[in-house]
């Protein structure tokens, strides 16, 4: 397995670690339950250096990011970021990213998922064909997630520049922690507020940023937070996971992501996502808030009423902000609807449940 530059840090901290898109990463440190709450109330800290991140630079940059990718990158402005995927002919997602303009017409940054780094890597080569001069810098980045409604209060005195009134999805480059050509950005995996760090991993820089996010933070109640509470903290909002929600036998559409699916340019699938739009979706992802007691989980069936399968599970788990069973699921659209009543197949058993709007309240 792999590792990140932080994983001496995690056992340290008596983390519980795991495989995760091959890479050996914190679950837990004190519990989900209390790592959940504390990036909910307050703010913790995420190692998420096992994603991977692109340079790609020169005139053909911009080109090779419409080609490839659903939404309109040409809408960014420098310090601007934006939520995307990848989709193949068919208009199946290979990956859901986030596009960095770093500087307008001439220097981008995507930042893909850890299992999907070889994969994107090669198939956005596949279009390039050599014009756009593109470095993986996955193995040498490090990424940071500071999450909460207090993370950029506590932060803030580790950079000169201004990241209180960062705007969402922006980003800006400065010295942090007396670290030089720091990439800190407000986006997030949570729905809590916050701001990822990136940072290449040189001269200890790594050991020296983490230490100082929590020499700073600790005593204001900031918390490392592993894995586990990332997972239940993005279902709460509703947000898709790759390999659970969205795939490659999924469409954006289906998954409701046509808000980045942007049919004003030609991309990689679009002929076949103006198809479907055009006949309608036959199946659409939900969110689901259970009725009876039970906890819906990954590839279980979604039933009606009479028990026939209408579609499965997606993820699944027992809100700890909500203290009730929440998931996403696939179902046929026609069950879609919020306020429909659905059931969980559970150990043999129909569960009732809803359909609910997303995120989850």
């Amino acid at each position: 397995m792999k590792t990140t530059p932080f994983v001496q840090k995690h056992l340290a901290l008596g983390a519980k670690m795991a495989e995760f898109a091959g890479y050996q990463m914190p679950i837990s440190y004190s519990g989900i339950n209390e790592e959940h709450a504390a990036v909910r109330r307050n703010a913790g800290v995420f190692d998420v250096s096992h994603m991977g991140e692109f340079i790609l630079k020169g005139p053909h940059a911009l080109p090779l990011i419409q080609q490839v990718t659903t939404n309109d990158a040409s809408r960014l402005t420098r310090g601007k970021a934006q939520y995307s995927c990848l989709t193949n002919e068919a208009g199946k997602i290979l990956d859901d990213l986030i596009v960095y303009c770093i500087e307008e017409n001439e220097v981008y940054m995507l930042v893909v998922n850890a299992s999907n780094i070889s994969k994107d890597w090669d198939w956005i080569e596949k279009f390039n064909q050599g014009k756009a001069e593109i470095h993986n810098i996955s193995d040498k980045t490090c990424l940071l997630a500071v999450q909460g409604p207090n993370a950029t209060r506590i932060i803030q005195p580790l950079i000169e520049e201004d990241i209180m009134n960062l705007k969402y999805y922006s980003f800006l480059k400065g010295k942090f922690a007396g670290v030089d050509n720091v990439l800190i950005s407000a986006t997030g995996y949570t729905g809590s507020g916050g701001v990822e760090i990136y940072f290449e991993d040189t001269a200890n820089h790594a050991d020296l940023i983490w230490d100082r996010i929590f020499e700073i933070g600790a005593p204001q109640g900031l918390k490392p937070i592993g894995l586990a509470a990332r997972d239940t903290l993005r279902l709460e909002m509703g947000y898709c996971l790759y390999g659970n929600d969205i795939d490659e036998r999924t469409t954006p559409l289906e998954a409701g992501l046509g808000w980045i699916t942007k049919f004003s340019k030609d991309f990689v699938g679009k002929e076949a996502l103006v198809k479907q739009k055009e006949l309608g979706i036959s199946r659409k992802l939900v969110g689901i808030e259970m009725i009876d007691r039970g906890i819906p989980r990954h590839d279980y069936e979604i039933c009606d009423a009479t028990g026939d399968v209408i579609g499965r599970v997606t993820s699944g788990t027992q809100s700890p902000s909500l203290g009730k069973a929440i998931a996403m699921g696939y179902v046929a659209t026609a069950h879609s609807h919020p306020g429909q009543e659905v059931f969980i197949r559970i150990r043999e058993r129909l569960l009732a449940a809803r359909i609910v709007k997303m995120p989850f309240e």
